[in-house]
């Protein structure tokens, strides 16, 4: 993992902060960012939604309540009135980023995301395996921590989909660190279905590549 000087932080933090407000905008027009054509994305917000709408209902009751009660002190009505409607938002901002910003397939990498956070490309031919593996962050903790050289994007407290990579990729951290990973861990709402999808593309490379399948015969190029 490598330093990242306070400048570049604060600029990452920036840039995270516009990603995430940018995100709202193609929430609302029901685009997705970083899928290109021919690609296919891999949801993986329906299993934070609801806890991300009632933590919102519940935030933006309690800025009608604290609005009533501070009607009468105006200077404090506005700072605690800023504060809350920025916490909404917030809130709705990062559902709305992991919403426009999917996993993706593609023809020749998988790109793995976490809303605004991260996002690391894993080029298919270093896929060795791809499997559905539902695991909870009590398990992790039970199992002693962080593992080195595993990444996990967990959504809901869970990850649901394994990637075993025959060379390690990099993952970039929100404020800068760097780290080699050749496991990485994410969540799918289609978990089955994101694995058979990563199948798919890792064969069609090897074919187009003429390299061996799984049985160990060559594969014609197309």
């Amino acid at each position: 993992m490598n330093g990242v000087g306070f400048g570049e932080r604060v600029r990452r933090l920036a840039r995270h902060e516009g990603r995430w407000l940018v995100s709202l905008v193609w929430w609302v027009a029901r685009r997705r960012i970083g899928v290109p054509a021919g690609a296919r994305a891999l949801p993986y917000a329906g299993a934070q939604a609801a806890m991300v709408y009632g933590l919102a209902f519940v935030f933006t009751v309690e800025t009608v309540g604290m609005s009533l009660m501070l009607r009468d002190h105006p200077g404090l009505h506005a700072v605690t009135l800023v504060a809350d409607v920025y916490t909404v938002l917030m809130l709705l901002g990062g559902q709305a980023a992991a919403v426009t910003r999917p996993h993706v397939v593609g023809a020749d990498a998988v790109v793995v995301r976490g809303g605004v956070r991260m996002a690391v490309r894993i080029p298919l031919e270093r896929i060795a395996s791809a499997r559905y593996d539902l695991r909870f962050e009590r398990s992790a903790r039970e199992g002693g921590g962080k593992a080195e050289g595993v990444l996990e994007l967990a959504v809901g407290g869970q990850t649901s989909v394994t990637l075993e990579l025959t060379e390690p990729v990099v993952a970039v951290r929100l404020l800068g660190q760097r780290e080699r990973v050749r496991t990485v861990r994410f969540h799918a709402d289609d978990a089955r279905g994101a694995v058979a999808a990563v199948h798919g593309a890792v064969a069609a490379a090897r074919s187009a590549a003429g390299q061996p399948d799984a049985h160990g015969e060559p594969v014609a190029p197309r």
